[in-house]
Parts: C-alpha cells; structure tokens; sequence
C-alpha cells in the first residue's frame, strides 16, 4: 500500500503521520500510533471494547513468526474489507482505534511518572547524608 492510498483512506480521521516501521507504516495522529500497516494489510488497535466488533465481521488479529511459533498480538486487528470502501464508515473504528491506543498510552506515561517519582524519593534519600556530611566539615 503506498503512503497516498492510506493518506486518502484516513483522511475522514483527520490528518495523520505515516512512519516507515518493520516492512511497512505505523500510523499516528498527535503522537499516538493507532494503526500498523504491514504485508498489504492494516491493522487498528484493539481493546476489550472493541475487539468483539473485529469478530463480528471476521477480522482477525495480528500474527507474525518468530523462531518457529507463531505469535498473536491481540491488541492490532485486521481491518475488516468493507471498510476499504466505505471512508466514513473506517473514520469511526480509526477514532476507536486511537482512543484504544491513547489509553493504553496514558497508563505507560502515569508508570513512567511513578517510576520517575521513585527514584526521585530514592536519589534524595542518598543524597541527603552527602549533604549533611558536607554542611558537617564545613
């Protein structure tokens, strides 16, 4: 697929960012990847509120193999056919998608907070007997 074709199908989403990624595109909008495009197919994130619909119309979620075996990555689906033609129809799932990618976003960018917070806590901690010896041999 050729970066035109998925700017033209994504244009009822609003404006996005295509990134060359593996052997085809992440696509984005405002940072946020919601969509992969990979072996002549794309793929849209997928929650617990969303997947049930990519089963209804017999999508089916990314695989790939690595050293063998073959591995499903339940959070990227396939985009169903008829929303090939049907611009309007792919916006709604592509807003889904990103609301989906957002939040799994929003929970690694709040760990990383907490992560930073805590060590945070822990530099401080170290660093305040340095301090008190130095303010000592003054």
């Amino acid at each position: 697929m050729d970066r035109d074709f998925l700017l033209d199908l994504f244009a009822g989403f609003g404006p996005v960012t295509l990134r060359r990624m593996f052997s085809g595109y992440g696509v984005s909008r405002d940072g946020i990847n919601f969509a992969l495009v990979l072996r002549g197919a794309i793929y849209l994130r997928a929650d617990e509120r969303t997947i049930p619909r990519f089963q209804t119309e017999g999508a089916k979620p990314f695989q790939y193999t690595a050293r063998g075996k073959t591995v499903t990555l339940g959070s990227y689906w396939q985009l169903p056919e008829l929303l090939y033609d049907d611009v309007d129809e792919l916006a709604g799932w592509a807003r889904d998608a990103f609301e989906a990618a957002r939040q799994v976003q929003a929970v690694k960018n709040a760990k990383k907070l907490g992560k930073s917070k805590a060590r945070g806590k822990k530099a401080a901690k170290v660093a305040a007997p340095r301090i008190r010896a130095k303010r000592q041999a003054t």
